[in-house]
């Protein structure tokens, strides 16, 4: 029997992966995306619709052509700094448009919610170790709007039987080995290609924002984790759900700390040349630490990451940048 997974984002960095997963493990991934920052050329693994989740019709119609056992849900904005200049967008788009995919899932009776959350729902907390009962105090528009999606799938949990598992993201990292789909944003925000355009001469210099935080080098701290190890997680929380064993959270890092600097100089030994570099203010909105605890992944899950060292991510992620990239 065919089932299939409704993946919101699906033709985004996280999502296209997590498609490929799902097809791995013998589910039929259906790409939702309206392609705003999206690409057409990541949508390999299974069907697409082409929707917009401020528009409940074209949720409602992926539901009734696909019926779909569950939904992953990726598609949000995620820009910190946005977030902290652009509140209402954050909260118009990422709060109403999980509203709208929640009640349509609710509609069509399907019951089985995984959701892409993040560790910027904790806020700062001065270096503390951040597990699932950390207390969540974010401090960007960005954390506010997934803190308040968790709070409304506990509402429908309690109203309708919705059950979803809840991955709170550190950093996330690399690319496919095989060379499939890897990280490109529209724009790209995040340090590690970031820093490896910059090495590559594809961007004059990588920018770092603060060399003032209470942390051993200055810069922030931040914990990693490889993008294929995050969408295993995601695979095995599904079957969690489909397995009838109710709704969680887990956490989803290395467990390890690196400053930003760190990076930089694992970056210079991995591909054997500097990283040319610039110096900025701090950004509203970053935390000084983020470092994951993630037993409970590992020991409640059976999450078991293989790819999720600085070197590798690194690695992979200047390969796949090397690839003949998505036309832009």
């Amino acid at each position: 029997m065919v089932q299939h997974v409704l993946v919101t984002g699906g033709a985004g960095y996280i999502g296209a992966h997590a498609c490929k997963a799902l097809g791995r493990a013998g589910f039929v991934p259906v790409v939702f995306d309206n392609f705003a920052t999206g690409w057409r050329e990541a949508v390999k693994f299974g069907p697409s619709v082409e929707g917009d989740l401020m528009n409940p019709a074209d949720i409602a119609a992926a539901f009734v052509q696909y019926r779909p056992v569950a939904v992953m849900h990726f598609a949000a904005l995620s820009l910190v700094g946005e977030s902290m200049a652009d509140p209402a967008k954050y909260w118009r788009v990422n709060v109403n448009g999980a509203l709208n995919l929640i009640e349509a899932a609710v509609a069509a009776g399907c019951l089985n919610f995984v959701f892409s959350s993040t560790c910027a729902t904790y806020g700062d907390q001065d270096g503390v170790v951040l597990t699932e009962d950390t207390p969540q105090r974010p401090i960007n528009s960005y954390g506010a709007s997934k803190r308040a999606i968790e709070e409304m799938l506990a509402n429908f949990g309690t109203a309708f039987g919705l059950q979803h598992v809840i991955f709170r993201y550190f950093n996330v990292a690399g690319a496919d080995p095989d060379g499939e789909v890897g990280e490109q944003h529209r724009p790209e925000t995040h340090l590690i290609p970031l820093m490896l355009d910059a090495v590559d001469g594809r961007r004059p210099a990588l920018t770092v924002f603060g060399t003032d935080y209470p942390t051993p080098d200055g810069t922030c701290l931040r914990d990693y984790v490889h993008v294929c190890d995050l969408v295993d997680a995601h695979v095995l929380g599904l079957n969690w759900l489909l397995d009838g064993r109710g709704s969680t959270a887990f956490n989803l890092g290395s467990g390890t700390g690196f400053s930003v600097r760190e990076v930089i100089a694992a970056a210079s030994i991995v591909t054997n040349r500097p990283v040319p570099v610039t110096y900025g203010a701090r950004r509203a909105g970053d935390a000084a630490a983020l470092v994951s605890g993630s037993d409970r992944a590992r020991t409640v899950l059976g999450w078991q990451p293989q790819r999720s060292t600085m070197d590798i991510m690194i690695r992979d992620a200047h390969d796949w940048g090397n690839r003949p990239g998505f036309a832009t």
